[in-house]
C-alpha cells in the first residue's frame, strides 16, 4: 500500500500596515426583487495579538439593526483569505454608514455588501506577513550544546538561554525561539547531533512579521495552492 507524505503546513496570517475608509455597494437586477445594499467601514490596525474586532456606529437606520450582524459575517468571510492568501488578523472594521432599499435590501444583500467593502480595502491597507513563533526547550548532552545552537541559529533561531539541566549531570538546557516552519525535521537533525540522546518541547509563543523572499515565498505557494 502506498502512502502519501507531506510536511504539516505553517499556519500563517496576515495583518494591515494602515487604517482606510471604504464604501462598497451591492447591486443587482434579475427580474422581480433585485438585490442591495451599500456599506460604508472604517479599517484600523490593531496591537499584535488582538485578534478581529467589529463595531457599528450607524446612526438613523442607515443600516437597519437586524442587517448588521450580516454585515459583520460578511467582513469575517473577507478575512479568511487576505490579499497575500491567509487569515487576517488585528485589525478592527467599524460600520459607519450604509443606505438600504425598501425592497431589494435582504440579510444576504447586506452580507454580500460587507465582504466586497473588506475585500475592497484590504487592497488598500498594506498587507504584512505573519509567521508563528514557538518558544523551544532543547535538551542536549553538554559536549553537543554548542552544535545544536549552532543548528537552531541556522534555522533562524534566537537563542534565549543555555543552562544546566537540573538533576541531568553532564546536559545541557536551551530555551529559544524558532519559527514554526524551520522546525520540520529537526528532531532528525537534533538526534544526529547528539548520538540519537537529544530531545526538545515546543510550544507557540507568539507571531512575528516575516519579510523578504522567504514571505514572498510563502505568499505564492498559498496562491498557487489556491488555483490548484
Amino acid at each position: 500500500m502506498e502512502i502519501d507524505t507531506a510536511d504539516p503546513k505553517t499556519p500563517y496570517r496576515e495583518t494591515i500596515q494602515r487604517g482606510v475608509a471604504h464604501r462598497a455597494r451591492h447591486k443587482k437586477q434579475s427580474g422581480g426583487h433585485g438585490q442591495f445594499a451599500d456599506v460604508s467601514i472604517e479599517v484600523k490596525p490593531l496591537p499584535r495579538g488582538s485578534g478581529f474586532s467589529f463595531v457599528s456606529k450607524v446612526v438613523g437606520g442607515a443600516v437597519p439593526k437586524q442587517w448588521i450582524p450580516a454585515v459583520e459575517q460578511g467582513v469575517r468571510d473577507g478575512l479568511e483569505k487576505g490579499p497575500l492568501g491567509f487569515p487576517v488578523t488585528d485589525l478592527e472594521v467599524t460600520l459607519v454608514d450604509g443606505q438600504t432599499h425598501s425592497v431589494d435590501s435582504s440579510e444576504m444583500a447586506f452580507r454580500i455588501a460587507g465582504k466586497l467593502a473588506i475585500d475592497e480595502a484590504l487592497k488598500q491597507c498594506g498587507s504584512t506577513l505573519l509567521e508563528p513563533i514557538e518558544k523551544l526547550t532543547v535538551y542536549s548532552p553538554s559536549p553537543s550544546a554548542s552544535n545544536v545552537t549552532s543548528a537552531l541559529t541556522a534555522r533562524r533561531g534566537q537563542i534565549l538561554g543555555l543552562a544546566p539541566r537540573e538533576d541531568w549531570r553532564g546536559w545541557e538546557r536551551i530555551e529559544a525561539y524558532l519559527p514554526q516552519s524551520e522546525r520540520q525535521h529537526l528532531i532528525a537533525e537534533l538526534r544526529g547531533l547528539t548520538q540519537g540522546l537529544g530531545a526538545f518541547e515546543a510550544d507557540f509563543d507568539h507571531m512575528s512579521e516575516l519579510t523578504g523572499r522567504l514571505a514572498e515565498e510563502a505568499s505564492n505557494a498559498a496562491r498557487a495552492g489556491a488555483t490548484a
